[in-house]
């Protein structure tokens, strides 16, 4: 049994596991996460950041103060906290069903999808920005991606972070810039466009070529195995060996 504000709720555990096919689109994507979209991918499309709790904060900031002025073990204040419970649990279902739908798209429509391996916890220590972190839910997100990819058999490539914003994506060359500037302009290539569409496409290089050395290793290794059967087929060990007779003196 799990209580919420709302009321109570009973879980069950059951063994099954889910396969859904999906028929093969020949399209693969990066995803660039951020606070202004909540995404980028490598083609250039937008994905605007729905922003639950920016939304509805000042009804939670007014069930707080309604809550603060209560008396300590009053039914009054009981009925402020149950209140004021229902609204975040209102937020986070609803950010939590977003995210949701919106992977399973990303799934279906996408035959390999690459995305940064973020470390939340870090991010979220900076105080200017840890609540429009929480509020966007990146690391759910990524969790449903994962979730959708085993069932759809979709592979979902985390890649390193470091660099994909200041190396270009079409020469290679790094190209230093600060977080406040939003374009990407190289002065090697002259090639320019949106900051977050240029990582997302180092996203999804790193990607391949993680796959491809994956991949590569996989036959390195199956090669290997291949050789060490057929050695030990044509040369057998020394107990395997015929025994030789005996000279009669």
């Amino acid at each position: 049994m799990i209580r919420r504000h709302d009321g109570y709720y009973a879980q069950f555990l059951i063994d099954h596991e889910r396969e859904e096919k999906k028929e093969l689109t020949g399209k693969q994507t990066a995803l660039d996460v951020g606070l202004n979209f909540f995404y980028t991918d490598c083609s250039g499309n937008q994905i605007d950041n729905p922003r639950f709790l920016r939304k509805d904060e000042r009804k939670i900031k007014k069930w707080q103060r309604r809550l603060s002025r209560t008396q300590k073990g009053s039914q009054n204040r009981s009925k402020a906290r149950n209140k004021l419970g229902r609204a975040h649990l209102k937020v986070s279902r609803r950010r939590n069903d977003w995210v949701c739908k919106l992977a399973q798209h990303v799934i279906q429509s996408h035959d390999l999808v690459a995305v940064e391996n973020l470390r939340i916890r870090n991010m979220v220590k900076n105080h200017h920005l840890a609540k429009s972190i929480s509020d966007a839910a990146w690391y759910r997100f990524r969790e449903w991606l994962e979730y959708f990819g085993r069932i759809y058999g979709v592979p979902v490539i985390a890649v390193e972070p470091r660099n994909t914003s200041q190396n270009c994506s079409n020469c290679g060359e790094k190209v230093v810039k600060s977080l406040s500037t939003r374009t990407h302009r190289c002065p090697h290539c002259k090639y320019e466009t949106d900051r977050d569409h240029n990582a997302s496409r180092n996203i999804l290089k790193a990607a391949l070529k993680q796959l491809s050395n994956t991949v590569g290793q996989t036959e390195i290794n199956a090669s290997r195995e291949i050789d060490l059967c057929y050695v030990g087929e044509t040369q057998p060990s020394k107990s395997a060996r015929t025994p030789r007779k005996r000279k009669s003196k």
